[in-house]
């Protein structure tokens, strides 16, 4: 069956479990799908992209993560007390209508730029949704702590979203890093990040989603859990183009994180049941 065929694709996702009406949060490889343009398919990301609006149909609401392309990122490398001297002088940056995070990949800026897609208003953990719930999902995202309460990845797990991946690297999984705040671990590492905006110079505070919320020695520590957690077999495991895609509930993907970092970083604590 050729992987560049819509309704493949979407027979695929529905064998995977992928239903009308479902809020999923978008993984993929355009590489490893087989939709990549160096593989000869002109325009992967938008036949993948119209898919996963088929198969979820107009009620379904579809979830990335973006992030902002900002060209003043390094300064947010240097010194707290050195960077307002750093950025003085320099241009507002227009975050809601900022390029992606370039490691994020170019499904993403495809997702971006889609008709109907609505863009969170924050300038580090920027998303972006499209589908029936996607403004409901997206708004009021927090303007510090944006991967915690209140963000479009606490509500996908409240509402009984799930993450769908398709080829992607174990270490992007996004909704773990709400799994770092509802965490029982002690001395979280927190960060700062600053922007010069329309209305100046600003800063978001939030927990360390660069470096992660303690010192780690090993691998990336998402990967470590995405590893564990993917063995346990409580997902839904198909070939979805030339990937072997995987399914998994958001909530208990999240609960699972919650309980591993509770055991890995702070065995002494109390943990929660498993």
């Amino acid at each position: 069956m050729k992987t560049d065929n819509r309704q493949t694709l979407v027979s695929q996702l529905h064998a995977l479990g992928v239903r009308g009406g479902d809020v999923l949060m978008l993984h993929a490889s355009l590489r490893k799908l087989g939709l990549a343009k160096s593989q000869g398919v002109d325009d992967g990301a938008g036949l993948l992209l119209d898919a996963l609006d088929e198969a979820v149909g107009p009620s379904g609401t579809l979830l990335m993560v973006l992030g902002t392309d900002y060209a003043l990122d390094h300064v947010n490398f240097r010194p707290v007390e050195e960077r307002a001297a750093l950025l003085k002088g320099m241009s507002p940056f227009d975050y809601l209508n900022a390029k992606v995070l370039p490691e994020v990949g170019w499904l993403a800026e495809a997702f971006r730029l889609r008709p109907g897609a609505v863009l969170s208003k924050n300038p580090s953990g920027r998303f972006a949704a499209r589908g029936g719930r996607a403004d409901e999902l997206v708004r009021d995202q927090p303007w510090h702590d944006y991967y915690g309460p209140g963000s479009p990845l606490e509500k996908l797990c409240q509402w009984g979203g799930r993450v769908l991946r398709l080829g992607s690297s174990l270490e992007t999984v996004t909704v773990l890093h709400y799994a770092e705040y509802v965490t029982n671990v002690p001395n979280k590492r927190r960060t700062r990040w600053d922007y010069v905006l329309e209305q100046g110079h600003v800063f978001i505070e939030c927990l360390n989603d660069y470096d992660g919320i303690v010192e780690w020695e090993g691998d990336d520590y998402f990967a470590a859990i995405m590893t564990e957690y993917l063995a346990l077999k409580r997902h839904r495991e198909g070939p979805v183009g030339r990937a072997t895609a995987e399914l998994c509930d958001a909530k208990d993907l999240v609960d699972f994180g919650a309980r591993w970092m509770e055991k890995t970083f702070a065995p002494t604590s109390g943990q929660r049941a498993s």
